[in-house]
């Protein structure tokens, strides 16, 4: 019984320290925040599951990643799944250092890129992750992420329109 406890806390531990993140991360992957919600709450259950195995190989992070981008690209291949979300703003707005209207624009120009580019833009710029990172996380070539960033990158080029976000993603490239 003991184990459990530890390992209970453990996983409490992690959760606590990376939830916020995981939500953010979650909430670009799909535009909303209450899907993002659900999306977090699905990658925490399976990543509870597989907690031994996945502390002992110190990969949860990639591990939470990976769940949350294969969650986000099972939720978009069945829509009719989904709850019906309301036209309300979130309880709390994200703070990630932008601006109110600023992060409305980015997030609006974000929701006009293909999935997979949307995809990789959140785990390269996001996250911070490299490209063979990513690459792993998504399970798509190098190649391949270093192609969606380049045109993900040149298509929000194209739509911000304030100066300091053009710079903000003149800086990620």
């Amino acid at each position: 019984m003991l184990g459990k406890q530890r390992r209970d806390q453990e996983f409490s531990e992690y959760v606590a320290t990376r939830r916020s993140r995981l939500v953010g991360t979650a909430y670009l992957l799909c535009g909303d925040r209450h899907q993002a919600e659900d999306l977090v709450q699905t990658a925490l259950a399976k990543l509870y599951v597989a907690w031994p195995r996945v502390r002992r190989a110190d990969g949860a992070d990639a591990y939470v990643r990976r769940i949350l981008v294969n969650a986000g690209i099972d939720a978009s291949r069945r829509p009719w799944r989904r709850e019906q979300t309301s036209g309300e703003l979130p309880e709390r707005p994200m703070d990630e250092g932008l601006g109110l209207e600023d992060r409305d624009e980015l997030m609006a120009a974000l929701s006009t890129l293909a999935v997979g580019q949307r995809r990789v833009i959140i785990l390269r710029y996001w996250l911070g992750l490299s490209v063979e990172e990513a690459a792993a996380d998504l399970g798509i070539t190098a190649g391949t992420v270093k192609s969606q960033c380049s045109k993900a990158l040149q298509n929000l080029r194209g739509q911000l329109a304030d100066s300091r976000l053009a710079e903000l993603m003149e800086d990620a490239s």
